[in-house]
């Protein structure tokens, strides 16, 4: 999983609440187990129109934010289904850290897995960002994880909170996989031991 210390971009405004999974990604996109190729579908009710054009007036399709790296959210996001291909789309679309005033508890505990920064802040703060990312390619916010601050475009800083553990997987790029690389040396020595106690098994 790719390390997460610093983040500056573009940030996209949604100020929609209770963005579910299936607007994250439809339930049409779920039969592949890679990660890559989502990106493309990402909110694709929204993004595109029956016909499969663009919808000009979606945020992402707009010029200024077709590279967006964060995203500002309304309350509630990634409510619904319990998806991994939700993070796996935002992902593969280029957003890294996603700002909301509330995440549901699975989407939530899913970004972290991949490498996906979520931030809960009060409701004020998300407004004062959401303001600033309608700037458009002057929406620039910088994430600093270490620090766990967000800078805004002229400078002002916001602070938020994060589980101690969730930040050491996020800055050391450790998924569930990568912890347990961690102790290869004593899993390898313990499966060693098995073998020369128990050579039947």
């Amino acid at each position: 999983m790719e390390k997460f210390n610093k983040l500056t971009g573009v940030a996209a405004p949604l100020n929609l609440i209770n963005i579910d999974t299936d607007m994250i990604i439809p339930k049409q996109f779920l039969k592949t187990i890679k990660r890559s190729g989502l990106g493309v579908h990402l909110f694709d009710e929204m993004r595109y129109d029956d016909a499969g054009n663009e919808v000009a007036d979606f945020v992402l399709n707009k010029p200024q934010y077709r590279e967006a790296k964060i995203l500002v959210a309304g309350d509630n996001f990634g409510c619904g289904s319990s998806r991994e291909h939700a993070p796996w789309a935002i992902a593969d679309f280029g957003i890294r850290c996603v700002i909301a005033p509330s995440f549901a508890d699975i989407f939530y505990n899913n970004c972290f897995k991949n490498g996906i920064l979520p931030i809960a802040l009060p409701q004020e703060q998300v407004d004062l960002l959401m303001d600033d990312a309608a700037r458009g390619a002057n929406a620039i916010l910088e994430i600093d994880l270490d620090s766990q601050t967000i800078k805004g475009p002229d400078g002002g800083t916001i602070s938020f909170e994060i589980d101690p553990f969730r930040k050491h997987c996020l800055l050391n790029g450790l998924d569930e996989v990568g912890l347990t690389l961690q102790k290869q040396d004593k899993i390898a020595e313990f499966e060693a031991a098995r073998e020369n106690a128990q050579p039947w098994l």
